[in-house]
């Protein structure tokens, strides 16, 4: 069973800007975007896009592929403390 994983902007604040001792202001200006959207991110309140996570590779912080697992991971794990609706298996319809 998969455990609560941490929202990846949480990591990214604390394992590469806060460790890197940048401002959010001048990670977001290396990341080509605002300060607000990336402020969002490093507190968890938005996602990291496909296109953050090429622009973290491309600034030497992993690899794309590796924040958008980590998203994906958080996503499910979330979506999986709903209670979902009622579904029938697809191969019964036939």
């Amino acid at each position: 069973m998969m455990h609560n994983p941490p929202h990846p902007g949480t990591i990214l604040r604390d394992e590469v800007v806060a460790a890197l001792n940048l401002s959010v202001t001048e990670a977001a200006d290396r990341l080509a975007m605002s300060r607000v959207a990336l402020s969002r991110v490093l507190n968890g309140k938005a996602a990291i896009s496909p296109d953050l996570a090429v622009r973290l590779e491309q600034a030497g912080a992993s690899t794309a592929r590796a924040w958008l697992a980590m998203q994906a991971n958080h996503d499910l794990w979330k979506a999986m403390q709903h209670k979902q609706p009622p579904v029938r298996r697809l191969e019964d319809a036939a």
